[in-house]
């Protein structure tokens, strides 16, 4: 039963500005903030408390572990942030250390039904992480994928086309991350192809396609080497993940799943279209692309398998 309770762990831009903005959607009645610097927590829930007169009634309150009961969803968007020239993959050691003890903590507290979402990176692999040390099934655990990554090829091609974005139908798959792949034989506007609609608008050129595809998976560092970090897409990302199990909505999204056995894949977490519900994963779908993404799907998921490997995972 939904509760109405979320409880974000990590106070820094990202897991600050998630709590921002999911207070603003109006999606929970409570709203927890935790962080191992708790001044933090306490200024930042006190800075958003002093504008719940002009959105739907919500408390925001800093909290700890004790307060991951009766959650329903629990954010950790805690871990070393990713630095100026490094990979998400070169976070791994780092983060699963910090990980291990938080996923701990909550377990005490928390709820059986509670969903856990890791929004840090290399989120797929604390993905699969979180899923083992916490014990829950495996529904109940997802990350943000390749979420962002599918907005932002969606930014791409209606910059590109002049397209709404909310018409341009695409998916990032794979790893959030460095071997994520473009999912073009999918991609449709208007129940177009892409190579259909170039030809029929003259809007872009197929031609394109690689160079939308080579600035989504660069865009982070971009970003950060702009500002230093990225938070603002993300935070609405998880926002609309959480609207979607908040709901109960039964939508698409390119979560972060477990896999045990779909596409010949298991013993990982990965992006590819999943339905999510309020249950969370309600099912990963397995889409007919074509065989070079395929290729690239299984080559991310060997990625990370050896990464997890040297781990102990």
């Amino acid at each position: 039963m939904f509760r109405g309770k979320l409880v974000v762990i990590g106070a820094g831009a990202v897991g600050s500005t998630t709590a921002y903005t999911i207070m603003l959607s109006g999606i929970f009645q409570e709203i927890v903030l935790i962080d191992i610097n708790k001044n933090k927590a306490e200024g930042d829930a006190l800075d958003m408390s002093h504008g719940v007169s002009f959105v739907k009634p919500v408390s925001v309150v800093s909290g700890d572990y004790t307060d991951c009961k009766d959650a329903d969803i629990i954010v950790i968007a805690a871990g070393a942030p990713q630095k100026e020239g490094e990979t998400r993959l070169d976070l791994l050691k780092e983060n699963a250390k910090i990980y291990r003890s938080i996923i701990e903590c909550i377990m005490k507290h928390a709820p059986d039904d509670v969903i856990l979402m890791p929004v840090s990176n290399p989120v797929d692999i604390l993905t699969y992480i979180t899923y083992r040390i916490s014990g829950l099934p495996k529904n109940q655990v997802l990350g943000s994928g390749t979420v962002l990554d599918t907005s932002r090829l969606k930014y791409m091609i209606s910059t590109t086309t002049g397209v709404d974005a909310r018409n341009c139908h695409t998916y990032i798959i794979g790893e959030h991350g460095d071997s994520e792949v473009a999912a073009w034989s999918v991609t449709n506007i208007g129940g177009m192809t892409m190579n259909e609609f170039c030809k029929y608008t003259d809007r872009c050129s197929i031609n394109q396609l690689d160079e939308m595809y080579i600035k989504v998976k660069n865009a982070a560092y971009e970003i950060i080497e702009k500002k230093g970090a990225t938070f603002y897409a993300i935070a609405v990302a998880v926002r609309r993940i959480c609207e979607c199990i908040a709901g109960d909505e039964n939508s698409v999204l390119t979560v972060s799943g477990i896999f045990e056995g779909e596409y010949d894949i298991k013993d990982v977490a990965l992006s590819v279209p999943t339905i999510v519900s309020g249950s969370g994963v309600e099912r990963i779908l397995e889409v007919p692309f074509s065989k070079e993404e395929m290729k690239g799907l299984r080559d991310s998921a060997h990625t990370l398998s050896g990464l997890l490997r040297e781990i102990g995972f």
